[in-house]
Formats: structure tokens, C-alpha cells, sequence
């Protein structure tokens, strides 16, 4: 059967596997059994066996349940509370105010938490109701939170970046420090964003003067801040600075979690069990991901699929840049049906034999795609982003994605950004190597 047509009925089972409900990594093992059927192979249970195994026993993957478990302890306990009450006396001055703490504490809770749907229900549950009971733009208010809960994809610990250096083979340190810059920059163009729209829409502002704090108000709330601030630069500077590895900052980073929120009273046996087994669901689902992923591109490979399609890009005599521009078509259609971590795992087996044709550093698409895949958390119909913030506002799906638009908008301009200026991405990770 030619590769065409076997591509063509294994993309149909996909659809319609998904469109039937079926978990996505079900999906996986299901489509892969199915092309290991048709290229004539009869030891479907035998390979899925050692398929699973492999994918499932890397060392780079312990990090990932760590992270998890790390960030779902300060998302039940007081220390996320903590962070918004000690950045909020110190913005009220910028223009845009109190909007700005939805950036910033999504920016410093994604470093501690690795995960987007994390980041935006714990920060939302915080901000969107007393910044509405100051009144503050509703769409502003959503806009930014749906913007900057997708940071939890991109700046260290992130999950999705675990994820791809394990399918990519490429170094989980390495892709931690490249993504640094690049999650700096992203924040910076949200707060650039949130303070020039401030200007023009002052009506849409609260008319009370929120400048007047006291330096002693900020020096007390600066209390709060200084614990989270601490554990991020403890954790990251550990990897950073050569003296851990993912795995083991992520072990340190759990630990520091646990002893700062005990500190603060609000760990509690019923806090603690639900914070495991918080992480302990989240960590299955994406384990079983992995395995349907790694199951199919096994079943791709007998079948000669991604070989094919390399070779036919290679035809197609696309430029770098032009390979990127069908690229960010394709991921951002597919991340309008799946979770971000399905996207990548469902496409690094194929994309990469074009990439590296394109002499394109591994190291540097994987912040391209995980740019990309941010992109799709807040694109309508299923944007991730989108439903966790409907689901805390109770509006409508169309409002909060048309709140969300200039955030999708600004992380374009980052994507261009690092395209145009690659050394965004590449320069730390040079740097610190070296050394």
C-alpha cells in the first residue's frame, strides 16, 4: 500500500478517534497498532511492549512528575496568595496599575510551576475578582491573564520543554536556559502592551489614585515576595550555574516547596495529599502520552512515513523560513483540538527529519514550537487557556479568545523575533557552555 494513502486512512482514525472522545494517548496506540497492521508487521504486542519501556524509563523524565508536584503545592497552599499581595503595592504606579500583576505573577508562578493551565487558574482565582472590584476592564483583566498564563509553557521549569528534549534528544538543561530570554522578553511585551493601551483607555481604569503606598507598604509586601522569589532563583540557578541537574533541582525544588509553605501554617495533611495526588494525575496522563506517542512513531517508522515527507519537503525546496511559516500553520491548527504537549509529541517524530534537512538547531525550535503551541493555547475553538479562564469568569468562549487576541498577537512578534534575531534563544546556552 502506497505511503499516501496508509498517511491518509491513519490521519482519518486520528479524527475520528478524537472527535469519538477518546483519550488522546488511546488515540496514539490505537493509530500506531493500526499502521503496524497495514505495513504487515504481526508483533503489534511485543513492539508496543518494548516501546513503552523505552519511552517510559528515561532519567530526563523524573524531572517531570517533580515540577508537577512542586508547582501543584504552592497552588494549594497560601504561597500563591503571597505572591500576588506582595507584587500588587509595587505596580500600582505604572500605568495600567494592578493589570500588571496578572503578567508578572503569571511570569514567576509559570517559573515555579512548569504548567500553563496551572499558572492561569491559580493567578485568575486571585486577580480577576478583586481586579473587577476595582474596576478594572473586564476584558483587559481576562486578556492579560489568558496572555500571560500561557508563560507557563515557555519559562523555566516548563514541562512541555521536558517533554520535547526527551523526544528531540536534545539537552533538558540546555533548553531550560534557552528559554530564559525569551520568557523575559515575552513578559516584557505584555507589560509594554498592558502600559500603552493604559494610556488610551484611562476611562476603562479605576478613577481612585493607587500610587500613594508607603515605602513601608512595600517593604512588608516585599515579604511575602521574597520566599517564591527565593525558591525560583534557587531552583533555576542551580541548573543555570552547573551544580544540579533538572532532576535533582526539581527534588530540591519540592522540597523547598513543601518546607516554605509549612513555614507559612498552610500545609496541612489535606493540602499535602492533594497536592500529590494532584501530581500524581497530571503526571500519568502526560506518562501515557508519551507512551501512545512513542508507540506511533514507532509504527511510523516501519511504514517509512517520516522518511517520505522529509523527502518530499526536500522537493519542495522550501526555504528555512518558509518550512517555519507551513509549520506554524499546522501546529496552531492542531493545538486548536489537542493540549500542547499532545501537539509536540504527536509531531516531533515527523517535523524533525524535515528540521534538521533545513539545518535548522534543534536547540532553537524547541522555543519555536513551544512559542507555537502558546500561540494555540488561546486560539478558539479548544485553547486550553481559553476554557480554564471561562471557567473562572462564566463568560462566554468567543469573548475571552477576542480578549486573548493581541496576547496571540504579541507572541507572533516574539516567534518573528527569535526567527529574525535567533541569538535571542541560542545566545545563554552558548554562553554558559563555553564556560
Amino acid at each position: 500500500m502506497e505511503i499516501a494513502l496508509v498517511s491518509i486512512i491513519l490521519a482519518a482514525a486520528m479524527l475520528l478517534m478524537l472527535a469519538a472522545g477518546v483519550w488522546v494517548s488511546l488515540a496514539l496506540v490505537g493509530v500506531g497498532a493500526l499502521g503496524l497492521y497495514l505495513s504487515g508487521n504481526d508483533q503489534i504486542g511485543l513492539l508496543f511492549a518494548t516501546s513503552s519501556w523505552g519511552a517510559s524509563t528515561g532519567w530526563a523524565l523524573t524531572a517531570l512528575p517533580m515540577f508537577i508536584w512542586m508547582g501543584e503545592v504552592l497552588f494549594r497552599t497560601r504561597l500563591s496568595e503571597d505572591l500576588f499581595k506582595g507584587l500588587a503595592p509595587w505596580l500600582g504606579g505604572l500605568p495600567g496599575k494592578l493589570l500588571h500583576v496578572n503578567v508578572l505573577s503569571c511570569g514567576i508562578f509559570a517559573a515555579v510551576s512548569g504548567s500553563s493551565a496551572a499558572t492561569a487558574a491559580t493567578i485568575g482565582r486571585m486577580t480577576l475578582p478583586e481586579l473587577k472590584a476595582q474596576g478594572y476592564s473586564d476584558r483587559m483583566a481576562v486578556g492579560t491573564l489568558a496572555g500571560s498564563g500561557t508563560l507557563g509553557l515557555l519559562i523555566p521549569p516548563s514541562i512541555i520543554l521536558i517533554v520535547y528534549g526527551v523526544a528531540a534528544e536534545v539537552s533538558i538543561g540546555r533548553l531550560f536556559i534557552a528559554g530564559a530570554l525569551p520568557g523575559l522578553m515575552l513578559v516584557t511585551l505584555f507589560m509594554g502592551y498592558t502600559m500603552i493601551w493604559a494610556m488610551f483607555n484611562k476611562s476603562e481604569l479605576p478613577q481612585h489614585d493607587a500610587e500613594q503606598i508607603s515605602l513601608g507598604a512595600k517593604i512588608k509586601a516585599l515579604r511575602k515576595l521574597i520566599p517564591i522569589v527565593g525558591l525560583i532563583g534557587f531552583v533555576l540557578g542551580s541548573i543555570y550555574g552547573g551544580l544540579t541537574t533538572p532532576t535533582e533541582a526539581a527534588a530540591l525544588g519540592v522540597f523547598g516547596a513543601l518546607i516554605l509553605a509549612a513555614a507559612s501554617g498552610s500545609l496541612s495533611r489535606s493540602s499535602f495529599m492533594e497536592s500529590l495526588l494532584g501530581a500524581v494525575k497530571s503526571s500519568c496522563m502526560i506518562g501515557l502520552i508519551l507512551v501512545g506517542a512513542h508507540f506511533l512513531t514507532l509504527s511510523m517508522g516501519f511504514l517509512g512515513i517520516p522518511k517520505a515527507l522529509a523527502e518530499w519537503i526536500g522537493t519542495l525546496a522550501l526555504s528555512p523560513f518558509e518550512l517555519l511559516i507551513y509549520l506554524t500553520v499546522l501546529f496552531v491548527a492542531l493545538g486548536c483540538f489537542l493540549d500542547g504537549i499532545s501537539v509536540v509529541v504527536l509531531t516531533v517524530a515527523v517535523v524533525l527529519p524535515m528540521v534538521a534537512q533545513a539545518n535548522i538547531d534543534l536547540l532553537w525550535f524547541g522555543i519555536y514550537i513551544v512559542l507555537v503551541v502558546e500561540m494555540s493555547q488561546i486560539t478558539p475553538p479548544v485553547g486550553f487557556n481559553l476554557f480554564v479562564i471561562q471557567a473562572l469568569t462564566g463568560k462566554d468562549i468567543l469573548y475571552v479568545a477576542r480578549a486573548a487576541l493581541p496576547f496571540f498577537l504579541l507572541i507572533l512578534a516574539a516567534i518573528l523575533l527569535i526567527s529574525w534575531f535567533p541569538e535571542i534563544v541560542t545566545y545563554l546556552p552558548t554562553t554558559m557552555t563555553q564556560r
